[in-house]
């Protein structure tokens, strides 16, 4: 009620701001008009005064000087008005400003204040569902009141958020079959909503402000790497700028090839179209597979879906080696929600796998992605070493789980609001920003896994646990704070030795390959002998 009360007052505010501006606008205008006026007689009169001082007196009329003079003087009464005119003007302009920004202040108020009571009645819901969930777990209620219960949560769950998707169109609560997922799942959409209104006025208000003072007076290529820039992105890049950002950081990537080929991608997209591709198939079973949860691919007839086809069609052609890899279309589907333009997320995918990728991440052998994983346990049992105890102690293997997050580096694995500021910082530094988010997710959420003792229950929370994130700054100061040391070089020499033992693993079974090979094809040649030669005995 009073979060209603205060909207209506507030709209109300917005009318009054709207009129004051107006009269303001009309009052600049009559006084700059006005002094024109003042500076155009100023000018006459000077003009006038520098004539008569210079015309010849045995020339000049008695009559005609007099009326100039008089003139003269009746210009000066005229510009004494307007000065005294201009100074009322000016007050007056002083005072609606001054009434503006009282009433901006007042809106701010307001709207800090709907905020609050916005997130404190998401809390007070959260909560209650929680009381909901734990009810729902106890043995002890009798049937009554467990239906009573069931009812309560069924009625919770049908209510619904202030909007179904965020900014980029994904859905904010997951489909999920299991009620008690959905349970959990709504509840941590009201602890998202509630941490981020009260954090976006501390937050989100200074972070446009940097970046908008950033990029003033900046071009699209007058972007340049800097320890200032680098700061600002792991800080993350406001919606309004992203595209911006992303584009300048995706051409300096790839300059080389769309200099020397800037119509790449519409000769791909034609030889995509004259030709069928291998991979053709794959793709048109994997767009339907593509974010699922975002509304812009929910559709078969998306628009999105069909500009996704040709990308990763183009992208194909464009690069045999790779061709297309199960992963590659969440990439190109993130870059294409954000720059919003088909080519340049062409371009971003290009970057992603061709320069900020190591080689061989997406080949038909993952032979880098495998070397990732094994240097991510080395970080893992150094950083966090109780929780790399833990998962030895119960044979948890996390690369189950962590593998697929570097090879599509988190797409649908973290929030939105959490994952583009990955990105952000990822497109820019490179892996290390993979390697660091992996690490303070596990950090973020260590004492509630070592709280689990049962292995297959560790791999169900592991599962959904980075859904579960509500405080994203809290996660960034982790990656980019606790984390640290992390030393470039030190990944790039791990991962040298990781790459090594697995080529000298790899080359050892394919001998082993080779063995078996052979001795199963002299066991048939002996097998053929002994046959022949029991045919013979008989006859």
């Amino acid at each position: 009620m009073e979060a209603e009360v205060l909207r209506k007052s507030l709209a109300e505010r917005d009318v009054q701001l709207a009129e004051l501006q107006y009269r303001i606008k009309i009052l600049t205008e009559k006084n700059q008009a006005k002094h024109q006026v003042i500076v155009k007689l100023s000018d006459q009169v000077t003009s006038c005064l520098s004539d008569c001082r210079h015309k010849d007196p045995s020339s000049s009329e008695p009559p005609t000087l007099r009326e100039l003079l008089q003139k003269i003087e009746n210009l000066k009464d005229d510009i004494e008005a307007y000065k005294t005119q201009n100074k009322f003007l000016n007050s007056e302009i002083h005072q609606l400003t001054k009434l503006w920004r009282k009433s901006s202040e007042q809106e701010k108020s307001l709207m800090v204040k709907c905020a609050y009571l916005e997130a404190t009645n998401c809390q007070v819901e959260s909560r209650y569902l929680g009381v909901l969930r734990k009810l729902q777990e106890t043995k002890s209620l009798d049937p009554d009141q467990r239906e009573a219960v069931q009812k309560m949560i069924e009625d919770a769950l049908t209510g619904e958020l202030h909007r179904d998707h965020d900014a980029y169109g994904f859905k904010i609560i997951p489909d999920y079959e299991v009620e008690d997922m959905k349970l959990l799942a709504k509840i941590q959409a009201l602890e998202i909503r509630s941490h981020n209104l009260l954090n976006q006025e501390g937050a989100e208000h200074p972070l446009l402000s940097r970046w908008a003072h950033f990029l003033a007076g900046r071009s699209q290529d007058d972007l340049c790497p800097s320890p200032e820039l680098k700061t600002l992105l792991r800080g993350g890049v406001p919606r309004e700028y992203r595209p911006r950002v992303w584009r300048w950081m995706v051409r300096a990537r790839t300059r080389t090839i769309w200099e020397h080929h800037p119509q790449l991608y519409e000769q791909l997209c034609e030889k995509s179209r004259t030709f069928p591709h291998p991979a053709t198939r794959q793709i048109q079973l994997d767009l339907h597979r593509t974010l699922t949860t975002n509304q812009h691919f929910s559709s078969p007839s998306s628009p999105a879906l069909q500009e996704l086809r040709r990308i990763l069609l183009s992208f194909s052609w464009h690069n045999p080696t790779v061709g297309y890899c199960q992963g590659l279309n969440r990439l190109a589907a993130i870059a294409l929600l954000v720059l919003q333009d088909e080519e340049d997320a062409f371009w971003c995918l290009v970057a992603v796998v061709e320069t900020i990728m190591p080689q061989d991440y997406y080949t038909k052998n993952l032979m880098a992605s495998q070397a990732d994983q094994r240097v991510l346990k080395d970080f893992l049992a150094e950083k966090l070493p109780r929780l790399a105890a833990h998962f030895d102690k119960h044979n948890i293997d996390v690369t189950l789980i962590t593998f697929n997050w570097f090879l599509v580096a988190f797409v649908e694995s973290l929030p939105s609001d959490i994952l583009l500021p990955l990105w952000d910082a990822f497109l820019y530094e490179g892996t290390k920003v993979i390697f660091r988010y992996a690490l303070a997710l596990f950090k973020y959420k260590e004492d509630d896994i070592l709280k689990i003792n049962d292995g297959v229950e560790i791999y169900q929370y592991l599962r959904f646990f980075t859904k579960t994130i509500s405080d994203s700054r809290r996660l960034t100061s982790i990656a980019f704070g606790d984390m640290n040391p992390f030393p470039r070089r030190l990944l790039r020499n791990r991962r040298t030795q990781h790459v090594e033992r697995l080529q000298k693993e790899l080359h050892e079974l394919e001998e082993l390959q080779k063995e078996f090979v052979t001795e199963r094809a002299e066991h048939k040649d002996k097998e053929l002998d002994m046959g022949a030669s029991e045919d013979d005995e008989e006859l």
